[in-house]
């Protein structure tokens, strides 16, 4: 997926947030705001990659305020948030009379943990709404694919899955758990570095999501989305090897449509922005569950 106009001011508006997360000195983040303009003045092409070009922002703010995670207190809000929620989830995903209805309740609710995403332009979202969202998820539900990859699921012997966003991963335990139900082994993955919001090893641990997949690796980076060329051997072998893969977020879903699979990738996120909306040819603010064969 390329950049759109509208890209240009999502970028910077996470770029101020987080410059402003990451320090306190004035005159810090004058001088790191303005780096960041001279980063997408050069980087910012018809051709770019909206996660690379927010790779390439949030290393450049890590770098210039010496803060390596600036969204540590919004993840650690976001793990509470979600655990209290967790037994309102399971329940929904237990008035499920069949396996099959279990997977697709369990994948509602992994995409509606997709919300807790912060300064995207025009998208905000309320813990406190979280529990009406899952009632709702179905309703909200554009593309669905869920059936398709239930069908491929039963038949593989293993899933591997690519997580996204802090507070997220705990909704994702609910999924994994209806995997490990159906006889399959799961790999878990998050991201080798802070960046954003997105889940690190740190979260898996709170989550108790080391508890339940079988194995948890890292990507052996910290860019948005997957970046081949950066990640790890160990990942990129694993990944390679994978029958079948399912990926969180809008990061992963603007990579992995620059690159031609070989294998079936089952996406799972909100439209939480109109450029990623756009390629989808999804209406803003829906859930997407996509086969992509």
């Amino acid at each position: 997926m390329k950049v759109e106009a509208e890209c240009a001011s999502c970028l910077l508006s996470r770029a101020k947030a987080e410059v402003y997360m990451g320090t306190t000195n004035p005159a810090l983040r004058f001088r790191t705001m303005k780096e960041i303009l001279k980063l997408l003045s050069r980087e910012f092409k018809p051709t770019s990659v909206p996660a690379d070009l927010g790779t390439k922002r949030d290393r450049l703010i890590k770098l210039l305020t010496s803060n390596n995670d600036p969204y540590l207190q919004v993840k650690d809000k976001s793990n509470k948030k979600a655990i209290k929620l967790l037994p309102y989830a399971k329940k929904y995903v237990e008035k499920g009379y069949t396996q099959q209805e279990r997977f697709k309740k369990a994948t509602l609710c992994a995409i509606v943990g997709n919300l807790m995403e912060f300064d995207i332009p025009g998208f905000t979202f309320s813990f406190k709404e979280l529990t009406r969202k899952i009632r709702e998820a179905s309703k909200d539900l554009v593309i669905d694919d869920i059936d398709s990859a239930y069908e491929l699921a039963k038949k593989a012997y293993g899933i591997l899955y690519l997580a996204d966003n802090a507070g997220e991963i705990v909704f994702d335990t609910i999924l994994v758990e209806q995997l490990k139900n159906m006889g399959l082994k799961v790999t878990y993955v998050v991201k080798g570095g802070p960046v954003l919001n997105d889940a690190t090893l740190n979260d898996v641990e709170i989550s108790g999501m080391d508890k339940i997949a079988d194995n948890i690796i890292t990507t052996g980076t910290d860019a948005v989305g997957l970046l081949t060329k950066e990640v790890s051997h160990e990942f990129l072998k694993t990944y390679m090897n994978a029958e079948l893969i399912f990926a969180k977020g809008m990061g992963y879903a603007e990579t992995l449509t620059e690159y031609t699979l070989t294998k079936p990738h089952f996406l799972m996120f909100r439209t939480k922005c109109q450029p990623v909306a756009n390629y989808f040819a999804s209406p803003r603010d829906k859930n997407i569950a996509k086969l992509m064969q």
